[in-house]
């Protein structure tokens, strides 16, 4: 098939690229505007892949948009583009606005007027797989789990642009009968993670020997998933997940923020031991809570599971070690993101950035 992924030099963007061109025959077209967080560099393993192609365009962008899907003649449409980080969000919401409202519904509307022309069965064949996170359902308490019947109650700027994207693909779907899929996943790691977001981040403070900045006592707890785990669940859900569908896709490693630093400081003290001789978990320090942190996510991927048969491979602390592993190795390609993009400056305190940063992505 031919896979148009929007936001592929991001995260998850590429993550997916890459898979696609190793693990199936897929072609891919990457649209991305190439923004502060995009890397084509994450995109070197699969970039002289003759299935796999790029245009620099912004999804906004109604003209290229346009263009891009005419060319292209996309089967699957795997929407990721966006503007991701809850701290920039709430320093600066009106770009999230912008990519993530506003950027969904030219998506769309370029989407549905090349659907409606497509013979019938191209039509019922096409797919429109809208990404989106579990921070739409709000802040659980000590139990329960977030399910696709949850309903939406997003606490910050990030989250309610999603949410609102997410309606947005949901009434095209109701309205025009577009094919379209969403799914909502947990807290995503792995290499090749923007330093800004809290793994990635942990690592290179502590290979620096800088202060690890815990939010409050640490307290807040996430559900972990690991990036190639999520990108094996996406593939799933775009061949072979019902239309008008959600599906929730979590990693079932619940963590403490705090447990995170100290399993992460636990791995570096065995692979890359401090010149010293002291612990990595001696870095650790406490900062002022984000406003409006939430304080638990938990996915339940029971559907998933059930119907299209995914299930994760990697447990947290495999996958965290392979990610450490992968920062160890590859310090030419996170070191330049430092200098140039001020990934490690703190952000999200509603006032100018200081040089501290957040556990939480």
């Amino acid at each position: 098939m031919r896979i148009l992924v929007t936001g592929g030099a991001g995260f998850i963007g590429s993550a997916l690229v890459r898979h696609l061109i190793r693990h199936s025959a897929h072609e891919v077209l990457n649209l991305d505007a190439l923004t502060y967080a995009g890397t084509l560099s994450a995109l070197a393993p699969v970039a002289d892949d003759p299935r796999y192609r790029f245009v620099q365009a912004d999804v906004r962008d109604a003209v290229a948009v346009a263009q891009a899907i005419g060319d292209f003649r996309p089967q699957i449409i795997t929407h990721l583009a966006a503007e991701s980080h809850v701290d920039r969000s709430i320093d600066g919401p009106a770009a999230f606005i912008e990519t993530n409202v506003v950027g969904t519904f030219t998506l769309l509307d370029a989407a549905y007027a090349y659907w409606r022309e497509l013979p019938p069965t191209e039509r019922a064949a096409f797919r429109f797989h809208h990404i989106s996170t579990d921070e739409v359902f709000g802040s659980l308490g000590e139990t329960g789990r977030f399910s696709e019947a949850t309903p939406y109650d997003p606490r910050s700027p990030y989250s309610a642009s999603k949410a609102a994207s997410d309606h947005l693909v949901s009434a095209w779907g109701h309205t025009y009968g577009l094919p379209v899929i969403v799914t909502n996943c947990s807290n995503n790691y792995g290499p090749y993670h923007f330093p800004e977001k809290m793994i990635p981040l942990m690592i290179v403070k502590a290979l620096g020997g800088e202060t690890l900045p815990v939010y409050g006592r640490g307290e807040n707890v996430r559900d972990w998933l690991f990036v190639e785990d999520h990108v094996r669940a996406l593939h799933a859900v775009f061949e072979r997940g019902e239309p008008g569908r959600r599906y929730n896709i979590g990693g079932d490693a619940e963590r403490r923020n705090i447990d995170v630093v100290r399993t992460l400081c636990a791995i570096l003290d065995r692979l890359h031991p401090r010149a010293d001789g002291r612990a990595y978990a001696e870095q650790i320090g406490f900062v002022a809570d984000r406003p409006g942190h939430d304080l638990r996510y938990a996915i339940d991927a029971t559907r998933i599971r059930e119907e299209l048969g995914w299930a994760p491979q990697e447990s947290f602390e495999s996958g965290l070690e392979k990610t450490v592993r992968w920062y160890l190795a590859n310090e030419h390609w996170w070191r330049p993101i430092l200098a140039e993009r001020a990934a490690d400056q703190r952000r999200g305190l509603g006032q100018t950035p200081n040089a501290l940063f957040s556990v939480d992505g």
